[in-house]
């Protein structure tokens, strides 16, 4: 800073052909601005005005050092325009992460109505259900579904994650449709190996949450695997209704223990906290926002959505 102070002295003496004047220019005192290019000198080892009790002129090393400086500070203001355009343009490549099942049934939908709107931003968009570090990664912005322990993000909810037990119209007639979570111990139950306990599903019972245990004939750690498997009559599964929302919706599958719901999770929209945050970050959080909030679209069936 101080020499960026003693650079701006030298220049305005440059510009204005005086010390007297130059420190008018700045607003400070005379004496100041002969300190700021004599220690501006020192640093360089060479002299750059000649001073004398009649006139102010530069040296052939002042000269080029006036002019070389000038170049500079246009630079900096040109790149100080383009960044600021940046933040008020989305434009550029955005770093999304997300959970590897809300990514591919919706972020993809929305990052393709997100670029007809905003079409100079490409998007990277990486699939994983581990917790990303957005600072080692350069990830810009990260979809975490459920409570958030980093103070250091910035979140804003997106939705609501309900996670219901449904199985297709044609398995629950032939095997009868369960009316308390104790009657999943009659039947094959799909289960979800990505969660720490698989065979014990989570309900509402009585205001508290409870755990039921289950068992069936296929065991999966992809949820669409088993999604799949409940449509082709499989059996009855329990996941979010961000997976399965939209085939209940077309009716391949059915809701049951509707009235046991566990808990909801949120699903929030998480980024480092900056104080100026780029175009891109914040229109893709508000375009997401927009989509999903309240109410999602994968829960337009239900009469508990809202």
């Amino acid at each position: 800073m101080d020499q960026f102070k003693a650079i701006q002295a030298f220049l305005a003496v440059a510009r204005t052909g005086g010390f007297s004047a130059a420190a008018e220019e700045l607003g400070v005192s005379k004496a100041m601005v002969s300190k700021h290019v004599g220690r501006l000198e020192q640093a360089l080892g060479v002299q750059l005005v000649n001073r004398t009790t009649r006139r102010v002129g530069l040296t052939e090393a002042g000269i080029a050092y006036r002019d070389r400086m000038r170049e500079i500070l246009e630079e900096i203001e040109e790149i100080g325009q383009a960044v600021a355009k940046l933040s008020a343009e989305p434009r550029g490549n955005l770093r999304v992460m997300s959970p590897t099942s809300f990514g591919a049934f919706h972020l993809a939908r929305a990052i393709a109505a997100y670029h007809e709107r905003y079409p100079q931003v490409t998007v990277d968009l990486l699939l994983t259900d581990r917790a990303p570090d957005l600072v080692e990664e350069g990830i810009d912005l990260a979809i975490r579904v459920g409570a958030l322990d980093d103070s250091s993000l910035v979140a804003r909810k997106l939705a609501d994650a309900r996670v219901v037990v449904c199985g297709s119209p044609d398995y629950l007639d032939r095997r009868g449709r369960p009316k308390t979570p104790a009657e999943l111990a009659d039947h094959n139950c799909l289960v979800y190996t990505g969660r720490q306990l698989p065979n014990d599903w989570s309900f509402t019972v009585d205001g508290k949450v409870r755990a039921q245990r289950v068992g069936g004939d296929l065991r999966s750690n992809v949820g669409d695997a088993l999604r799949i498997a409940a449509i082709q009559g499989g059996g009855l599964v329990q996941l979010p209704t961000y997976m399965v929302g939209l085939d209940i919706g077309a009716g391949r599958l059915e809701v049951v223990l509707e009235d046991f719901e566990p808990p909801r999770r949120p699903i929030y929209a998480v980024f480092l906290q900056r104080r100026f945050l780029s175009a891109k970050v914040r229109t893709f959080v508000t375009f997401l926002a927009e989509r999903f909030y309240p109410q999602p679209y994968w829960e337009n069936w239900t009469r508990k959505g809202g």
